[in-house]
């Protein structure tokens, strides 16, 4: 009996080594281009903010009646882009593809997150919640 109680004890063991093994191997990534902004305080963050806390943005989108107004917006190399939500149910901003990968916000039903672009480009986002609600970002 305690040789069968050993053996399951190790199994049970090397159970949870290797489910932890597997988490964290899905934590790093080795890829090490950079073309889309990173959310390093080095290359710039989003960030969360109340009216007044942040330099002004670049553009502001608002997040009213079910979509983005304007749901296509033209920002240069480094300029801010703040979403403000007002609508009566959450949303999210959500980068779609590779390159907007970073674009990721918290749920919000009122208040504002902004993100900073350091790479031209076309970055496409949608609300996780609502994904028939679609923008764009053109970064020059």
């Amino acid at each position: 009996m305690p040789m069968v109680r050993r053996a399951m004890s190790t199994r049970i063991a090397t159970g949870f080594v290797l489910a932890a093994t597997l988490l964290l191997a899905g934590c790093g990534s080795s890829d090490t281009s950079s073309t889309a902004a990173s959310t390093t305080a080095k290359a710039g963050q989003p960030t969360t903010t109340k009216s007044g806390d942040s330099k002004p943005a670049a553009v502001t989108v608002d997040v009213t009646d079910m979509k983005f107004s304007p749901a296509e917006v033209t920002v240069k190399v480094g300029e801010t882009v703040t979403w403000k939500f007002k609508d009566s149910v959450p949303h999210t901003v959500q980068g779609i593809g590779d390159k907007a990968m970073g674009i990721n916000s918290p749920i919000f039903d009122k208040g504002e997150w902004s993100y900073t672009f350091f790479a031209p480009g076309t970055y496409r986002y949608l609300c996780s919640l609502h994904p028939q609600m679609r923008g764009t970002v053109t970064v020059e």
